[in-house]
């Protein structure tokens, strides 16, 4: 199993980005992320805040992205 990196909030988005999602809003500390409209995901961190390996693994679960593709947008 690959070791997951610890990114912060604004990299995990980058990086999502790069793979397809945009940013639909910011509501707080909430991001609405989502793909052509038609999936949504929203994600809880600050722009600052550490996401761990575990919450990582949880969010790529949610938006289908194997430990191995997200890599390749890093």
């Amino acid at each position: 199993m690959t070791r997951l990196p610890r990114l912060q909030g604004k990299e995990l988005v980058r990086v999502l980005e790069r793979s397809g999602f945009r940013v639909i809003r910011i509501r707080a500390v909430t991001l609405f992320l989502g793909i052509l409209m038609e999936e949504r995901l929203w994600c809880r961190a600050h722009s600052g805040e550490v996401i761990g390996p575990g919450l990582l693994r949880a969010i790529l679960r949610d938006v289908e992205i194997s430990p191995e593709e997200f890599r390749r947008y890093l």
